[in-house]
Formats: structure tokens, sequence, C-alpha cells
């Protein structure tokens, strides 16, 4: 009986340990996040792209967010394609700067900007806001969101899932996702519920309904190594 007593208690215990891992190991689990939550945390980040030709007239238009404090952001690379001159307007159209291109990535629909530096009433240079790149595995079924600028003043978020984390779109790698994605939202950010973005919103795949295309970070990264 005394022996029944003990296993009890070690399995017991063992199970103790088991569910209170993280906070054992020092390390709390990861926030998850909501539509609402994600959306207010990861607004700041994200800004409206305008397109111009060397003549001045409007080539086009779409969503990129910021990656780094020093102004260095994501966008797809059929937006900027071509362009004269680039305009990102941030915090809902009170902030617009000029941005270039750093480097761009056709086959990867992929392009950096670099973003003029932030500048406080004191002449002082400060950091965007900025977001996170996923690191870990993409997995069917988990849960997906995508935010970008249907219309000029109209930011949106929408949700859904990861279709397939990885399939061969035209010979380029792609994730798809069934987070509803409209016109003007290419370049934007789709995120996971960690708050993580999975990747560049790049646009619809026409021969599915409602099953969007998305540059994973393994090609971001890519494309980014090559600026260094």
């Amino acid at each position: 009986m005394q022996r029944w007593s003990k296993l009890l208690v070690i399995i017991i215990g063992s199970l103790y340990l088991f569910l209170n891992h993280f906070s054992l190991t020092g390390a709390d689990p990861p926030k998850t996040y909501d539509a609402e939550e994600l959306y207010e945390y990861a607004n700041p980040a994200v800004f409206y792209v305008r397109v111009f030709r060397a003549d001045g007239t409007l080539k086009d238009v779409g969503t990129g967010f910021l990656i780094e404090g020093d102004g260095t952001a994501l966008t797809a690379y059929h937006v900027v394609n071509d362009a004269d001159r680039i305009s990102c307007v941030l915090y809902e159209g009170k902030l617009e700067v000029a941005c270039r291109i750093a480097v761009k990535d056709e086959t990867a629909d992929a392009a950096v900007l670099k973003l003029e530096p932030l500048i406080d009433s004191s002449g002082r240079e400060e950091s965007y806001p900025y977001l996170n790149l996923h690191t870990s595995t993409v997995r069917h079924g988990e849960k997906a969101f995508a935010i970008g600028y249907p219309m000029k003043e109209t930011k949106i978020i929408t949700e859904g899932i990861v279709n397939s984390p990885r399939a061969q779109i035209n010979g380029r790698d792609r994730i798809l996702v069934s987070a509803q994605i409209v016109n003007g939202m290419s370049g934007g950010p789709v995120f996971d519920k960690y708050g993580n973005v999975m990747g560049i919103i790049s646009g619809s795949l026409r021969t599915m309904n409602n099953i969007h295309l998305v540059v994973n970070t393994e090609n971001i990264n890519k494309m980014m190594e090559s600026e260094r």
C-alpha cells in the first residue's frame, strides 16, 4: 500500500511540473491575440503606400508595414515596381513621409522600403513602431489575420486560417490563407495569433474562391540578406 502511495505522489508531482513548466522555467506562455487586440497592437506600424509616376500622377496604391525602428519596412514588389516616387502615410493620415526602395525581389513579390527618419519636435530622431517577423513553422489550420488599406483612410482587419503553409503557385512558394484580401491590401502584413508577421499579402488565387497568397518569411529573409 505504501509503495502505491509513493507512486501516486510521483505521478502527481510529475503532472504538476508539466502543467507549470513555463512558470518553473521562468518563461511565460506567449500572449495570444484576438482580432480586436491584434489590430490595436499592429495598427501604428501599418501604413498606406502611394506610388507616383515621373509626371507626378498617381500610379498605384497599397499597404506596407514597419519591421525595424529605423524605418525599414516591407511591401509587395508589384505595388512599388517602376515607381518614380513613393510616399508612406502613417498614423491614420497624420504623417506622410517619403521612402525609397532599398531592395526588391520580383520573383518573391516583395520589396524592402526605407522611410525617412522620424524626427520629433526637438529635432531628435525617434524610433518607428515596428512588427516582428514569424520565426516558427506555419501550420495548416492556424489562425491568420490580415491588415491593409482597401481605401486611403480605411484600414481593415480580416480573419481566417492558413489553408496551406507551403504551395507552389506559378513557380513561387506561397502561404495560402482564407483571411479576406481586397485591392489595396497588397503589401500588408498577415499575422499569426501571437502577433508575429507570417508574410506579405501578395494577391489572390483565381482558381479558388477566397484563397489568398502570402509571401513567407523565408523568402523575405533571403531578400533582406541580399541587402546586407
